[in-house]
């Protein structure tokens, strides 16, 4: 018998616990592991191995309850056995027998299903007699101690975690933050559901009504040149060229980018563009939605930008359903939603910004754009790592994902496609930041290039080289300055370190130039980074210009990449590249001698040197005051 007692210990239920502990007072039979107040008298009846049918004599039960419980404890605060005496009604609150309340909670978690095993004897054999389990569906809104559970997220990959940590175990990356209390069981509505529920009111037929329909029927009466929704002017044209031709209805557009970059700026003019094309005939409005700004500060903004037009409507709301149950009467052709972190909708846990929020209200309106053929256009905050606040499952959800970027002293802003499902990801738009808003740069290969002098020697260690990005090809200058008596001394500015160690050792080597006792400055203007290998030849021939103070005439620029054996290699967009410096004005341009002929043979009017190594391009530019 004190072997099953035993065993039960084990059970999880307090109050088990506490009718078993008088039940084993009542039969007077010693239970070992329980701080609790017992007797140890020889047992008076007899165990049924089977839980919740446990048998007393009619007897005992009513001598039992006449008698009640007598229980005896040591007290050491007087210091000596304490025995008292309770009657059943004091101890259960009713004349109920204890075996009796211990038979119902039993029964109660039979009927959950789970089973535990119980250990008995009987005539000196052990067996095993499987009985039911008790259910956990408490469990999972309460923990041992009765407390909700509290649930944790990483705010980068949005895995769910019982626990919280300071660095996510799985990314690596992110921080687990804590998500609110678990209330899977409360509000089991979650993701299409509620994604469901919030557009359908939008819904033209009942959800599973459609069928699949061949291609055939689909491009049925539909032009694709038609199809997208144009945008005008040089702006428009900046912007369709980035989106692939135009905006695709039914697509949702993430645009991230640092604070203060001009996102809102961006997706303003976006929407008076879009309102303005409209014809009289299809009229048709544009809602811009902010929840971090009220309408009389957007207008304030609109105001300042110039922009007038009465199809563009504003609204000041985070409540994903109120959105959309304002904007159902106007029908808009496009929505503007600044920004994903500030909305919420109301059957989701936790505050809006948080990785279930920002997950769930993407589906919605994802939900929405598909279902009613408007386009969505979203801003998205960043973290430090320049990444887009939220799970990455937004990044994955969304058409079309775009970067703002800038550098914090330049007005000009780069509008990059990271992923794009109706167009090319390497096309890339042009801005600079004005009084006026974005205003779109009409040739932006000579934006990073200044006015150059042949005539003043304080321009020597000038080079032109070209970057490609995207689609775009770019005319960057490389400046350089040697001076002498200040050995191992660099100091590198956009350009990789490590690349400019390169070019600088090969020049020693291979060419012969004695730059070690030369302190060496490089530097890009304009800020740009050099992260390709395309200006490895115009950084190469800056160092050369300063250090044999020559400067290289203006009409002049340099393409190709550098090898440890001081040869030229071809990079990547040749042709490309010699068109934009061709474009520009420049009569001359040095390439690797491979590329010669296949870039004379372009429709140009530029000369075309081709070098086999460094050696070659220093005899052909520099050999008037060539000193080796």
């Amino acid at each position: 018998m004190q072997s099953t007692l035993r065993c039960l210990l084990h059970l999880r239920s307090p109050s088990l616990r506490r009718n078993l502990l008088s039940y084993a007072q009542i039969v007077r039979a010693p239970i070992h592991g329980l701080s609790s107040p017992r007797v140890s008298f020889s047992p008076s009846t007899v165990l049924h191995r089977r839980i919740g049918s446990f048998l007393e004599p009619a007897e005992e039960e009513e001598e039992t309850k006449r008698k009640g419980i007598v229980s005896a404890y040591y007290d050491p605060v007087q210091g000596r056995v304490v025995t008292s005496e309770q009657r059943m009604d004091q101890v259960f609150g009713s004349s109920i027998h204890p075996l009796e309340h211990f038979r119902r909670e039993v029964g109660e978690e039979e009927e959950s299903g789970r089973s535990i095993w119980v250990r008995s004897k009987q005539k000196g054999k052990e067996e095993n007699v499987e009985t039911p389990k008790f259910s956990s569906s408490y469990a999972r809104r309460k923990g041992k101690s009765g407390k909700i559970k509290v649930l944790y997220g990483c705010d980068n990959c949005g895995i769910e975690l019982s626990q919280w940590w300071g660095v996510c175990p799985k990314c690596g990356v992110g921080s687990v933050v804590e998500r609110g209390p678990d209330m899977s069981d409360v509000n089991p509505k979650r993701g299409a559901e509620v994604s469901e529920a919030a557009v359908r009111s939008w819904l033209p037929h009942k959800a599973g009504s459609a069928v699949p329909r061949t291609l055939a029927e689909v491009n049925m009466g539909r032009a694709q040149t038609e199809w997208r929704i144009p945008l005008s002017g040089l702006f428009g044209m900046e912007v369709s060229r980035v989106l692939g031709g135009g905006i695709v209805p039914g697509s949702l557009v993430l645009v991230g980018g640092d604070p203060g970059v001009g996102k809102s700026t961006l997706l303003l003019q976006i929407s008076a563009n879009v309102a303005e094309e409209l014809d009289s005939d299809k009229a048709a409005p544009v809602v811009y939605v902010s929840g971090e700004e009220s309408i009389e500060q957007i207008a304030n903004r609109a105001d300042r930008m110039c922009i007038t037009t009465d199809n563009l409507y504003l609204y000041s709301s985070t409540d994903i359903e109120d959105i959309f149950d304002k904007i159902q009467p106007l029908r808009p052709r496009a929505l503007i939603i600044d920004s994903i972190q500030t909305v919420y909708l109301r059957e989701v846990t936790g505050s809006a910004g948080n990785v279930s929020q920002v997950r769930e209200c993407t589906s919605a309106l994802l939900r929405f754009a598909k279902d009613t053929n408007i386009p969505v256009f979203l801003i998205g905050h960043v973290t430090k790592s320049g990444d887009i606040a939220g799970p990455r499952v937004l990044e994955h959800i969304v058409d079309v994902v775009l970067y703002m970027e800038g550098e914090r002293y330049s007005s000009y802003r780069l509008l990059r496609s990271v992923k794009n499902r109706f167009g090319s990801t390497d096309e890339l738009g042009v801005f600079e930041m004005s009084g006026m808003g974005l205003q779109a740069v009409a040739n932006p290969s000579e934006m990073f290039l200044t006015d150059s002098n042949t005539e003043s020697d304080i321009l020597t260690g000038l080079a032109v080289g070209v970057m490609v990005d995207g689609s775009r090809a770019f005319a960057i200058e490389v400046q350089a300055l040697c001076v002498a008596g200040l050995s191992n001394a660099r100091h590198v500015n956009g350009i990789q370190e490590s690349r400019a160690d390169l070019i600088i050792s090969v020049l020693q080597k291979q060419a012969g130039l004695k730059l070690q006792d030369n302190a060496i400055f490089l530097n890009v203007v304009s800020g740009i980074k050099l992260s390709e290998t395309s200006g490895d030849l115009a950084v190469a021939a800056a160092i050369c210009s300063s250090f044999l103070e020559f400067p290289l005439p203006n009409d002049l620029a340099f393409i190709g990449e550098i090898g440890l054996g001081g040869e030229l290699r071809v990079v990547p967009r040749m042709d490309k590249r010699v068109m934009a410096v061709a474009q520009l004005g420049y009569k001359r341009c040095v390439v690797p001698k491979s590329a010669e002929k296949l870039m004379a043979a372009l429709d140009t009017d530029m000369i075309i040197l081709g070098c086999k190594n460094l050696k070659d391009m220093i005899y052909s530019v520099f050999n008037q005051n060539m000193k080796i």
